[in-house]
């Protein structure tokens, strides 16, 4: 098959277009420029910064495949106002997930079909097979890597043509394929940051665009009493407890955040506990009809968390309301919650403030 890879200038999407030649496929390489150059914000990060576009063009020169890097600066662009405006809402963005739905399975996999290749793959740790005319997507055979929530939102049709490579590899043979095919970033550390804010630190980029969401302003008990003063509502996200520095010695935890208001609203570990999950705007992978009233799943709501069980109450093409079994779970407005049937993905969807 004529095949699009698209190339980070990581070890992972490295190994996944090494896998696809080695295949007998016909390769392209893709790296996608995100318009931000070094000395802006942006710079350093390990999957959108200049370092790594010459890392992906070595890897694709050492396999001998062509190779494209992409001018994404446009839509990248919107990704980033969509951060900055979740936070304004008080909401916790997760921007790589929104990256793969619209620019991967988006934009690329347009310039895929303009290139007349059938399919699109990347080097996520996640799989995807054909059943009965349509398609699934399970998670990968390494859990500890498996990416599958990041990937919930994207659309089915974009799904049936996409390839994961790195689906039943461990990160271990993963390095190991790249170590022995002489590939120039078999030890590449992984990015762990969000690849628009070098620092590591998001408030660093709502001080450039919205320093008016940074502002000084009260923190308040649930009861309304004033309890001290932060630096910002957007400063914080349902949870944290580190930051709050308040008097008095009793662990305290973030409810709410006003950034309207600038007013950030504390209460117990148990305040925090919530019995309903309300996902909005969901993304099916199964046909809606499938998904059965008092159904019981497993919810993942942010990256990297351990499944919760959780039964379904209410289900259309705008919203599902899901009841968690207690003692219930943390839920961060904005994070994206994702539903599996075993290891498959049924449905995913935006947690909505409680």
């Amino acid at each position: 098959m004529r095949v699009v890879v698209a190339m980070s200038g990581g070890v992972d999407s490295s190994v996944a277009a090494l896998r696809l030649r080695d295949a007998g496929h016909h390769v392209t390489g893709v790296f996608l420029r995100n318009g931000i150059e070094a000395g802006g914000v942006g710079k350093g990060q390990g999957c959108c910064g200049a370092t790594d576009a010459r890392d992906a063009e070595e890897v694709a020169a050492a396999l001998s495949i062509p190779f494209y890097a992409l001018d994404h600066a446009a839509p990248f662009r919107r990704v980033i106002d969509d951060f900055v405006a979740a936070w304004a809402r008080g909401e916790t963005p997760n921007p790589c997930v929104q990256c793969n739905r619209e620019l991967k399975f988006g934009a690329l996999l347009e310039f895929a079909t303009r290139m007349g290749a059938e399919r699109l793959a990347t080097g996520h740790y996640a799989a995807v097979e054909a059943s009965g005319g349509s398609v699934v997507l399970r998670r990968a055979r390494d859990r500890a890597k498996d990416q599958s929530y990041v990937l919930a939102t994207v659309e089915r049709a974009a799904l049936a043509r996409a390839l994961f490579p790195l689906a039943e590899l461990e990160k271990g043979e993963v390095r190991e394929a790249a170590r022995r095919a002489g590939l120039p970033v078999h030890a590449k550390p992984e990015s762990q940051e969000i690849c628009f804010v070098p620092s590591g630190d998001y408030r660093d980029l709502l001080r450039e665009r919205r320093p008016d969401l940074l502002r000084p302003g009260t923190v308040r008990a649930l009861d309304g009493t004033p309890l001290g003063q932060h630096g910002g509502a957007a400063g914080f996200t349902v949870g944290q407890r580190k930051g709050l520095a308040l008097a008095g010695g009793v662990p305290r935890f973030v409810v709410r955040t006003d950034p309207v208001a600038n007013e950030v609203v504390v209460g117990s570990r148990d305040d925090l506990q919530s019995s309903v999950a309300r996902l909005r705007a969901p993304n099916f992978l199964i046909d809606r009809e499938e998904v059965e009233l008092g159904e019981e799943l497993l919810l993942q709501v942010r990256a990297h968390h351990a499944l919760i069980a959780a039964t379904v109450a209410e289900c259309s093409a705008e919203r599902v309301v899901l009841q968690l079994a207690p003692p219930g779970e943390v839920l961060t407005p904005g994070q994206v919650a994702v539903a599996y049937r075993a290891d498959r993905v049924l449905f995913a969807g935006t947690l909505e403030r409680s």
